[in-house]
């Protein structure tokens, strides 16, 4: 791997045989949350998510700092995004005409960053304690529109972390999250979740490959997008997708002594011609 240094910040560890440029990055500077490359993610296939809040993010020491609590009688955390998912909107009640037909889309809105092809990369400290996860991964925003991941994307989870240490394999999704839904997962590990470590994605017209610092950590040619989206960095309370939609035990206890998943800097390359 080759470091990409960037002044007064943690260099980037680059794939080796590629000349990059860096066209996007947070490095998180300052004490606030930078509302012109971010947006809370506060709703899931048309439904306010009862978890997410827009208060679980503070910009500290360099870094974003997520964290658990209790909000509202609800255990929540935050999600940010780039760009928007165009199901995750609530329908709000329209017609069309005189036939009083519903456009069951919500309101739609601008992408504030969204790119394809080159080198993404996050630089995080994982949760420490049990009963939420995070993520680091980039979607379409019109993932499902069409059965092609070339015209209408796919979901790509660079990172997912459902346990302390603990890296889930590598997925992607094509085909929307219904009956058309289509996934392939490589890789995963075992990480030092008391340390900071580098995730990665090459994506490349014809294949996407994973990095956890700096080494190759599963590489698929399957459902490659040919379209730009959006970079989320997540985090979600356990329980709240299950049957009852309530926290689990731990997700609970955790909240009351809080936890933190922190994220140093996220970064995006385009491979120069």
């Amino acid at each position: 791997m080759q470091k990409f240094e960037v002044k007064d910040h943690t260099p980037s560890l680059l794939p080796d045989g590629y000349d990059f440029e860096l066209v996007w990055s947070d490095e998180f500077d300052g004490d606030t949350l930078d509302t012109s490359k971010w947006d809370y993610r506060l709703c899931m296939m048309g439904k306010r998510h009862p978890a997410w809040t827009d208060k679980g993010v503070k910009i500290e020491n360099g870094c974003a700092v997520f964290s658990i609590f209790e909000e509202n009688g609800e255990i929540v955390s935050s999600q940010l995004q780039t760009g928007y998912n165009f199901m995750d909107q609530p329908v709000e009640k329209t017609t069309f005409g005189r036939e009083h037909l519903q456009w069951n889309i919500g309101k739609l809105h601008e992408n504030k960053f969204t790119h394809k092809y080159g080198y993404y990369e996050c630089y995080c400290k994982l949760q420490q304690l049990p009963g939420w996860w995070s993520a680091f991964w980039i979607q379409s925003p019109i993932i499902g529109a069409s059965l092609d991941p070339k015209l209408t994307g796919s979901e790509i989870d660079v990172m997912e972390c459902f346990k302390p240490g603990k890296i889930h394999h590598h997925n992607v999704f094509t085909g929307g999250y219904g009956l058309d839904m289509k996934n392939r997962k490589v890789g995963g590990m075992t990480v030092d979740q008391t340390e900071f470590h580098h995730f990665g994605l090459l994506w490349l017209p014809d294949k996407y490959v994973f990095y956890v610092d700096g080494v190759e950590n599963g590489i698929t040619t399957e459902f490659v997008s040919g379209i730009e989206q959006f970079i989320l960095i997540s985090t979600e309370t356990k329980g709240y997708r299950h049957e009852d939609h309530r926290p689990t035990e731990e997700a609970i206890a955790t909240a009351k002594v809080g936890d933190q998943f922190i994220v140093d800097h996220v970064r995006v390359f385009d491979i120069k011609e």
